[in-house]
């Protein structure tokens, strides 16, 4: 499984093109293929970037817990997959991200290229620079989730 680590700036050029960074290309596995799956995020106004490999391992969870028998879990389903677009590295190692997902996350083509383990978050940049000025809050957070894990 790949793991991403770093954070980038980058901006898009006129057609919605980023630069993948060389770090991250450097730490794709060969299973990827060079091919994404990018959606936006549940939880943030950001937009995931997966490698195909780590896409297929989110969407066997899915279907792990999904019942296609119940209303609840179908209207899950079609939110969770839409907006999704399938994208190929190119040969300058960019990737096209569609012009309708962008706008989802409000960019003004400077964006933010951060790894999260598995997967990428695209940022638009201002944003992501002001969530990273809350060290306080990420100690309690930090304190909260791994205080008492360790025994």
């Amino acid at each position: 499984m790949t793991t991403f680590i770093g954070d980038y700036t980058c901006k898009a050029d006129t057609k919605g093109r980023i630069t993948l960074p060389a770090a991250f290309k450097r730490q794709l596995s060969s299973e990827s293929e060079g091919r994404f799956v990018v959606k936006k995020d549940i939880f943030e106004k950001c937009l995931i970037l997966y490698p195909l490999d780590e896409w297929q391992r989110q969407v066997e969870i899915l279907r792990s817990k999904i019942n296609p028998y119940k209303k609840e879990h179908n209207r899950f389903v079609r939110e969770f997959y839409k907006g999704t677009a399938e994208m190929v590295l190119d040969n300058s190692n960019r990737v096209l991200v569609p012009r309708r997902l962008l706008d989802l996350i409000g960019s003004n083509n400077e964006f933010a290229l951060a790894g999260q383990d598995g997967k990428i978050e695209i940022w638009d940049n201002k944003v992501y620079n002001e969530i990273g000025n809350q060290q306080d809050d990420f100690a309690m957070l930090a304190e909260k989730i791994m205080g008492d894990t360790l025994e």
